[in-house]
């Protein structure tokens, strides 16, 4: 069973909650968190970086992409950003408590929007590594959940709905500003296995056959944990390649990372409109 004792659970968040108040640094209204390859400058950092390891009461395992940096930005003088350069995974061999670790210290530090990248497989004939894919739902097939155990009640209810994950508004300012810059964005549904292999070409048709786009290793336990607290999200996925089936070619981690570097600029322009728009928040 993937559940631990509610003290083992709260403590560790308030401790790291002391920690951050300990730096002196302002609490952020938004948390940017980024994926494989994707984390791009967002604007110049007010604090930071400081390693995610110094707020985390467990190892942080090096993933390469992910820096594990933490960061404070200014992008509106009413509005610090917490940005993770990086994130943790299930496969790395944490539970469904910990992967979720750095975004409940965020909503605890008074965070109301969430924004996460990630680097994904498209399903899709027509996706092309640096793709950019809106996410408006996503089906968990990590086989964890972050919510199982006794949680306090007071981060949200027993049963959370799960409806509209994916903020309609802010999916609607997203395409609005992808519109106004030029920067190509589809929508579609991601799904979030637990890895580190890639898809077999018969999960990538099961997939298909459940109306996925996108399939990735991250997000889903997140987008959960901060729905849970109210907190409202949104989801931009970049095609590093075709999923298992879809090319001749085989999937290595280094495409990922080149993938992100050619969609960076898209993503840099897109992710710094929305943290600096009015509306954000």
């Amino acid at each position: 069973m993937d559940e631990e004792p509610l003290d083992d659970l709260v403590t560790p968040l308030k401790e790291a909650v002391d920690r951050w108040n300990g730096l002196g640094w302002e609490h952020p209204t938004v948390a940017v968190v980024s994926g494989s390859g994707l984390a791009v400058d967002l604007g110049e950092r007010i604090h930071g970086p400081v390693s995610l390891e110094y707020f985390l009461p467990f190892s942080c395992h090096p993933v390469e992409g992910h820096p594990h940096e933490v960061d404070v930005l200014l992008p509106r003088p009413d509005r610090p950003v917490l940005y993770y350069r990086g994130r943790l995974h299930s496969y790395q061999g944490y539970n469904g408590y910990e992967t979720v670790f750095p975004v409940r210290l965020a909503v605890l530090l008074g965070i109301k929007v969430l924004i996460l990248t990630n680097a994904t497989g498209g399903l899709q004939p027509h996706h092309r590594p640096g793709d950019l894919v809106l996410i408006n739902d996503h089906i968990n097939l990590t086989g964890l959940n972050p919510l199982r155990g006794q949680l306090p009640s007071e981060w949200g209810p027993r049963f959370p709905d799960m409806s509209g994950a994916y903020d309609p508004a802010l999916r609607g300012l997203a395409h609005r500003l992808a519109e106004e810059l030029g920067v190509p964005l589809s929508d579609g549904v991601y799904a979030g296995l637990a890895g580190p292999t890639y898809e077999t070409p018969a999960e990538v048709r099961m997939l298909r056959t459940l109306d996925a786009d996108v399939t990735g290793m991250s997000t889903v336990l997140e987008v959960i944990a901060a729905r849970h607290m109210g907190v409202r999200c949104l989801g931009v996925s970049m095609v590093s390649n075709p999923a298992a089936g879809l090319s001749d070619e085989p999937i290595v981690h280094d495409d990922v990372l080149a993938a992100g570097a050619k969609a960076a600029a898209n993503v840099q322009k897109l992710l710094g409109a929305l943290i600096r728009h009015p509306d954000l928040v």
